[in-house]
């Protein structure tokens, strides 16, 4: 950067003490043949490696080019197959929806008259456990005012029953067996 300020600093003062710019038109002290072989030569030699390098790369630029395309389409061709995938896959989760919500109607509607049945089946269970525990309380009532009874009628037979009147109701309740 340096080499290049220093030069166009020497230019620029040439240029303004008036010295300016010409231009040589002698070949040789110019190095113009030299350059002019230099370039033809490097020209020449660079020419077929450089030809060579462009030709490779322009062949993988291609094969890329290519690879991409191919990638593209597989590509392309995996989302198309993933899209029909997504619309069975929702057709099939709606299916399952609906199946889902006529089941649950289905099974509500099962409970709900399993539920009525069981509530009257435990209803008339229930009564009918009523009936019986009833009916074993008036028995049991029953048996125990017929134990009062007989308690009391027995108290007052004692004090009144003497031998002779045992002797009678004896008698006569042989004659009626008889």
């Amino acid at each position: 950067m340096d080499l290049l300020n220093q030069t166009l600093n020497r230019f620029s003062t040439q240029i303004a003490e008036g010295e300016g710019v010409s231009f040589n038109p002698d070949i040789f002290e110019a190095n113009v043949v030299n350059l002019v072989i230099l370039v033809g030569g490097l020209f020449y030699l660079l020419s077929g490696s450089l030809s060579e390098s462009l030709s490779e790369r322009q062949q993988k630029i291609l094969g890329a080019i290519q690879e991409s395309e191919e990638r593209l389409e597989e590509a392309t061709k995996k989302l198309a197959d993933s899209q029909t995938q997504l619309a069975q896959a929702q057709m099939v989760i709606q299916s399952i929806g609906k199946d889902a919500e006529v089941t649950a109607k289905q099974v509500k509607s099962t409970i709900l008259t399993d539920g009525k049945t069981e509530i009257e089946r435990l209803t008339a269970s229930a009564k009918a456990q009523i009936g019986n525990i009833e009916a074993r309380v008036r028995k049991q009532i029953s048996d125990y005012v017929v134990a009062l009874a007989l308690k009391r009628i027995t108290m007052q037979l004692e004090g009144k029953l003497n031998s002779s009147l045992q002797q009678q109701v004896i008698d006569r309740n042989i004659s009626k067996l008889a």
